[in-house]
């Protein structure tokens, strides 16, 4: 990391050393605002400090899922991954619950230093803001992006037993039925979910939600026959479908996955253009010095392209992505322009 000069030491040399006996009453006028100068350029030197002996205490990673799903597994792949460079512990704090705004919500309000990160996904970012009318967190303002470090591709799955083969048949039996088929999702405003109201705003189709908590039960009960359809990521669905228990008809990728490789595309099997992920990246509070920023942006880039960790991500069906700070900020916010125009065209509120 490029060290930078403590700022504030050479300000404050420059300033005289005050008298000791009591100042002339005219000339206090004058001291004042020299003291209060002072003080600025004393507190504009800590951010520079801080971030020049960065870090120098283990790192919370706060993990807005349960631990042991595919979100937890890419925290724990990539702390693991930075630790040596680092020199310094990355712990992993799952905090799960109400579609990550309880991990957002911490994170947003911890202290700017450096010392705190979050996975901040679709939900967080892009859908959040226009589902709920009020959040404890601002996805504009109260965090610095790092970078992005995942995507979770998407596959349209059929029930065994749902009457059609193929991506088009499924798309023709709810254009003939409609509101008859339904789909499951892990809960209403998931990437799941939305990329299901955009398959239907663009088949012109209608089909019925329901929502579960979690991504389980809505498997289970897709297995078992109890819903038909579902966006279902590989990570979560890959070993279903290569065991037939689940019938892939389209991945919501721009090609074929490699993982499942005679699973056609979502666009090729008929929905020109159509795309869709969860995807994953690292913030920080707001205010965190961009020197510690860059260096977290530059490991994890570093560990995203280690084989090792390609390796773990593909054994779990997850794409390593990387980029630039910049980068992972322009995604999220055409993201968040993209689903939240669709979630206000469809009504979608979890309120």
């Amino acid at each position: 990391m490029t060290r930078l000069a403590p700022r504030g030491d050479a300000a404050v040399s420059a300033f005289p050393a005050f008298p000791a006996f009591p100042a002339p009453r005219f000339l206090l006028g004058r001291a004042l605002p020299l003291l209060a100068l002072l003080a600025l350029v004393l507190a504009a030197g800590q951010p520079a400090r801080a971030a020049d002996n960065w870090p120098s205490q283990p790192l919370r990673w706060v993990v807005p899922y349960p631990a042991g799903g595919g979100t937890d597994v890419v925290a724990r792949t990539l702390g693991q991954a930075i630790t040596p460079a680092l020199g310094q512990q990355v712990v992993i704090d799952n905090r799960p619950g109400a579609a990550t705004i309880v991990g957002a919500d911490a994170v947003a309000h911890a202290r700017p230093d450096g010392y705190t990160l979050l996975t901040a996904d679709t939900a967080t970012l892009a859908a959040n803001p226009a589902l709920y009318k009020k959040l404890p967190y601002n996805a504009d303002k109260d965090f610095v992006h790092v970078g992005m470090v995942a995507r979770f591709p998407l596959i349209l799955v059929a029930t065994p037993n749902f009457p059609a083969r193929t991506l088009k048949e499924a798309v023709e039996y709810a254009q003939k039925n409609p509101g008859k088929v339904n789909f499951a999702s892990p809960g209403a405003g998931s990437p799941h979910h939305l990329a299901m109201e955009l398959f239907m705003d663009q088949t012109r189709t209608k089909m019925t939600h329901v929502p579960y908590k979690g991504a389980a039960p809505a498997v289970q009960d897709l297995l078992a026959g109890q819903v038909d359809l579902m966006f279902l990521d590989l990570a979560a669905g890959q070993q279903n479908i290569v065991a037939g228990k689940v019938r892939a008809l389209g991945a919501a990728t721009p090609r074929r996955l490699a993982a499942l490789p005679a699973v056609p595309t979502v666009a090729e099997a008929g929905v020109p253009g159509f795309e869709a992920y969860a995807w994953q990246g690292v913030v920080a509070p707001a205010g965190t010095p961009r020197p510690v920023v860059a260096r977290l942006n530059a490991e994890l880039v570093k560990a995203l392209g280690s084989p090792d960790v390609q390796k773990r991500f593909e054994g779990i069906g997850v794409e390593p992505v990387s980029g630039t700070p910049e980068e992972f900020a322009q995604y999220a916010r055409a993201e968040s322009e993209r689903w939240g125009k669709l979630i206000k065209a469809k009504g979608i509120t979890v309120d």
